[in-house]
């Protein structure tokens, strides 16, 4: 834009030299031409309704193309219309195209609030303007607590189960449905044992309260909780409590952070429990107990103790024995006293590392009865009741060697098994000596003396406490160079043996026949008997 304009004026002379030049400079004065215009036609925004009276909404902005500094481009900036216009809510604007509000925004009010914004200059001689609309969202905000409505369910529970759930509590609240400042969130007060868990219907905002751990019903027939409820967001309200023609109104607000107000509201309820009939338990589950191998019938052993937790039937259940693998005890059905009713055999095959262990029921009346276990682990102690024993009775020596091994074993244990001593009774002297005679094995030494042929040996064996066993051994010294075994010699001899009578008793039978027709029948079994074997 121009502001000024320069002329030059010139004067010639017919032969067409300058005589004369003269500048002329002319100003313009701007006049009021130009209305002020803002950046924007529309501004639109979002606020929650808890924002506070006097905060910053946003800012408008306009421009004036007259002259900078002069009354035509100065302006100021009015709100001249809002819709809706209600009591409690009303809008300014400074210099600076602030826009701020004082009293309360309430979403269930207004939903939206339009605005229509002037910028007006300062023209002497006339005042221009222009508008822009602004658009104010009111989100909701958590301005009303949730109120108990209500509950249904039964409220009782049954002791020992669990994820039943014996009431639904019901609320009320004046929000947005769906949203934060409108879904639930309760809270439960008093549940010393951590046995219940409420959570929020996402569909009906009710409060669904369940048994996530069992109830006993001797620890108590009800119990008391208290159940408070708030949102998602935290609670704000505020009220116009005075309206004042200059600066802020006078507002009452409330927050969930106050100490007195905002806080949810809470309700009591009664969760009664069910008694239903609790097994029998034992004082100790695994119960050790110490008995003499061979006790004799009658020897009592131990005692055991259960209690039924069920008030109204404390003592109304019976000791059984539910498994003893050998039959060795019997249980008192009321005391619990345990007796054996066998001798205990400590080599039993069920006595395992030197404990038998038995199990043991006490079954109660209840409909249907129930049962507590317990397991009686009997220590045997040992007696020696149990000779050493050879492992084998016969034994093949070979000519060319001279040391065979006896073993033996002792079904006691220690101190009343082995190392054994071993000794050779009878007469063995330059035929048959041990070394070494003590052990769990010996060596029994054949002399030179000694030729091939079968040997009886008398063999005492003696345990640690001195009770010993006498044993024959059955021996044969034979030639192993021809089969590896003696035990292969004997076999072979037996056969050759058998059929050798076989042929004598035939050609018996038929010196005696004849020409008899059922002698030569006999005569002819004989025979293939003879070839069998």
């Amino acid at each position: 834009m121009k502001t000024m304009l320069k002329l030059v004026f010139e004067v010639r002379k017919p032969d067409f030299l300058i005589d004369t030049k003269l500048g002329v400079e002319i100003y313009i004065q701007d006049i009021n031409d130009n209305p002020p215009r803002f950046h924007r036609d529309l501004y639109e925004i979002s606020i929650g309704e808890e924002n506070t009276q006097g905060s910053l909404l946003l800012r408008v902005m306009a421009y004036d193309r007259d002259q900078r500094g002069t009354p035509n481009s100065t302006f100021h900036y009015e709100i001249k219309h809002v819709s809706p216009n209600i009591a409690d809510t009303e809008f300014f604007i400074d210099e600076s195209g602030a826009i701020s509000f004082k009293g309360c925004l309430d979403h269930e009010v207004a939903e939206m609030f339009t605005l229509l914004v002037e910028a007006k200059d300062h023209g002497e001689v006339v005042s221009l303007s222009s508008s822009t609309t602004v658009a104010i969202h009111v989100q909701d905000g958590n301005d009303h607590l949730p109120t108990f409505t209500g509950q249904t369910g039964t409220g009782k529970v049954k002791e020992g189960e669990i994820g039943s759930s014996p009431l639904r509590l019901h609320v009320a609240d004046e929000d947005t449905p769906k949203s934060p400042a409108w879904r639930a969130r309760y809270t439960i007060q008093g549940d010393k044992g951590g046995h219940f868990e409420i959570k929020t219907d996402p569909d009906t905002n009710d409060g669904i309260l369940t048994v996530v751990k069992p109830l006993d019903f001797e620890e108590g027939a009800q119990r008391e909780l208290s159940i408070s409820v708030e949102n998602e967001v935290p609670y704000f309200s505020c009220k116009v409590k005075e309206r004042t023609s200059s600066g802020l109104w006078t507002v009452d607000t409330s927050t969930s952070d106050d100490s007195h107000t905002g806080q949810g509201p809470s309700v009591k309820i009664i969760v009664e429990v069910e008694d239903v009939n609790d097994p029998p338990v034992f004082a100790v589950t695994v119960k050790e107990a110490v008995l003499k191998e061979n006790s004799p019938i009658g020897t009592w052993v131990e005692k055991v103790t259960a209690v039924d937790p069920d008030s109204s039937h404390a003592r109304d259940f019976l000791y059984k024995v539910a498994h003893d693998p050998s039959g060795w005890v019997t249980v008192d059905p009321n005391t619990g006293d345990i007796t054996t009713v066998k001798s205990p055999d400590r080599e039993s095959p069920h006595v395992v590392n030197g404990v038998y262990s038995i199990l043991l029921y006490a079954v109660d009346k209840g409909e249907p009865p129930l049962t507590g276990t317990s397991t009686l682990q009997i220590h045997v102690t040992d007696l020696n009741d149990n000779l050493p024993q050879m492992t084998t009775d016969y034994l093949d020596v070979c000519m060319s060697s001279s040391v065979t091994n006896i073993t033996a074993f002792d079904l006691d244990e220690n101190p009343f098994g082995g190392p054994f001593k071993f000794e050779l009774l009878g007469d063995v002297k330059g035929k048959w000596k041990l070394n070494p005679s003590y052990g769990y094995t010996a060596g029994l030494v054949k002399q030179p003396g000694v030729y091939a042929g079968p040997y009886t040996i008398n063999v005492k064996i003696s345990d640690l406490q001195g009770e010993f066993g006498v044993y024959n051994l059955s021996v044969t010294v034979c030639n192993c160079s021809v089969t590896p075994t003696c035990r292969t010699q004997r076999k072979t001899a037996t056969k050759a043996a058998s059929g050798a009578i076989g042929i004598v008793f035939a050609s018996l039978l038929l010196l005696l026949c004849k020409k008899q027709a059922h002698c030569l029948f006999f005569f002819f079994l004989v025979t293939l008997y003879t070839v069998v074997l």
